[in-house]
């Protein structure tokens, strides 16, 4: 996998926890318990620029739920 990551052509998930945060994962590789696929996958940019744009508020769920408080950038 470490000479696939050298040349860029990766390819990885998209997962996502029960807080509703979100990472990225090489496919093919076991996922940890309490992340889930997204269904998202590709060369790791892509999958970045994905959570980018989904995921704006890097909080846990339990945080964003009570609301208020300083939103991490």
């Amino acid at each position: 996998m470490r000479e696939h990551d050298a040349r860029g052509d990766a390819i990885y998930s998209v997962v996502v926890n029960g807080e509703g945060q979100y990472s990225i994962w090489p496919e093919g590789r076991v996922l940890p318990r309490g992340w889930t696929p997204t269904g998202r996958r590709g060369p790791k940019s892509d999958c970045l620029s994905y959570i980018d744009a989904v995921w704006p508020d890097m909080r846990p769920a339990r945080l964003r739920e009570r609301g208020g408080g300083a939103r991490i950038p």
